[in-house]
């Protein structure tokens, strides 16, 4: 008779698959989220075609599954999907009830909800900066709360935003991501929503400071582009985006565009951490910034996370430009600056994974690829021109 070796340890025995891990509360998770899909196919359905339906169940799916993964962003979603209902409830049919309704004219409007998410990113930034000068579990507490606020009222905003231009007429009506200024904060909030992942995974509090200063820049610059140039008007599609790639294409590109953001300031808290190891070991700067094997890790996890997702807008965008122009590849400016930031990722997880690359030089790399990224996203935008143009300033 066989004997069990006393050296095989039980727990490999024990351990559990993904779905015997779930709990009641991820089956009443999955439950909400399906009834809430569910609602809006019944509501906006006259407004859907097949292709659009099976990017609902895409996105149910994602969700789902997202908030068995990250427990933490189960509430995320549902304050974001409660106060767009309260808006969408606020508005009825009539686009104009925002100037006599105060609850949607100060807090729910999407110009309302875009101005409280950046005070809220603001005051995140001045709070992570507290805490890195001054470990505080207050300080540190009080920036990612409004940190999540922040998010919660962009990505509201952005909901709102996409029933307003309804209101304004069925020809009009569109997914909020077809011009700069949309794509603007599409691109601030998946910054900020990457970023509270790996904070709440990993505890790499103190790299807040980095990415939330990052934030705030941009969102000044969303500031004065919403003003100055009077961006925040609603504006019919032009042909070439009236289409249901752009749901899934744009959202695809600016998660890559999120992560690599999150990379190149991951790489700089590595290289000030390990220049401060070399000429001022035990100083302030070790106390508070994360090991560096945490910090090239995390670096290394979020190009991957980038580039996944850049491959597949990538492969969206071609198949999108063969519908809308007649073929996969013009070398538009905009496309081959997508390609140039594509192979500079490619390469860089190439040197990693089998070469053993990592460190400082890696971390170089990834702060100098944001340069690139920062180009194809805004530079082309303004220097260049082509047939992504309704993308410029």
């Amino acid at each position: 008779m066989m004997s069990i070796s006393n050296s095989m340890p039980i727990k490999q025995w024990e351990k559990r698959s993904f779905w015997q891990k779930l709990t009641v509360f991820d089956a009443i998770w999955g439950l909400i989220v399906t009834v809430g899909s569910g609602y809006i196919y019944m509501s906006y359905r006259i407004y859907m075609d097949s292709y659009e339906v099976a990017i609902q169940i895409l996105a149910t799916l994602t969700l789902i599954i997202w908030g068995f993964y990250w427990k933490s962003v189960r509430p995320f979603i549902l304050a974001v999907a409660t106060l767009a209902m309260v808006a969408l409830w606020r508005y009825g049919i009539d686009s104009e009830l925002h100037k006599g309704d105060l609850l949607l004219r100060y807090f729910l409007e999407s110009q309302a909800a875009f101005m409280w998410m950046s005070i809220f990113y603001i005051g995140a930034t001045f709070f992570y900066l507290c805490d890195f000068l001054r470990k505080s579990e207050i300080f540190w507490r009080t920036a990612t709360s409004l940190l999540w606020i922040a998010t919660v009222s962009g990505l509201t905003g952005l909901l709102v935003r996409w029933r307003e231009s309804y209101l304004l007429g069925d020809d009009i009506g569109h997914i909020p991501v077809s011009n700069l200024y949309e794509v603007f904060i599409l691109f601030i909030l998946i910054t900020g929503l990457l970023y509270l992942f790996y904070e709440n995974r990993y505890r790499a509090r103190a790299v807040g400071v980095f990415v939330t200063l990052v934030i705030s820049g941009f969102v000044v610059f969303l500031m004065w582009y919403t003003f100055h140039r009077q961006a925040y008007h609603i504006q019919p599609l032009m042909p070439a985006l009236q289409s249901y790639w752009m749901k899934v294409h744009v959202p695809a590109n600016f998660i890559g565009y999120g992560a690599f953001t999150l990379a190149s300031m991951f790489g700089i808290a590595f290289l000030i951490r390990s220049g401060a190891e070399i000429h001022f070991p035990n100083g302030f700067i070790e106390r508070v910034l994360p090991p560096l094997e945490l910090l090239d890790n995390i670096m290394y996890r979020a190009i991957v996370l980038g580039f996944s997702a850049f491959t597949v807008a990538t492969i969206l965008g071609a198949l999108w430009a063969a519908e809308a122009w007649g073929g996969y590849w013009s070398w538009d400016p905009k496309e081959t600056w997508a390609l140039i930031v594509w192979l500079n990722y490619a390469a860089w997880l190439h040197l990693r994974l089998t070469k053993g690359w990592n460190g400082a030089p890696m971390a170089w790399w990834a702060v100098i690829s944001i340069f690139i990224t920062m180009f194809a996203f805004l530079g082309v935008n303004i220097f260049l021109s082509g047939l992504h143009s309704y993308g410029s300033l």
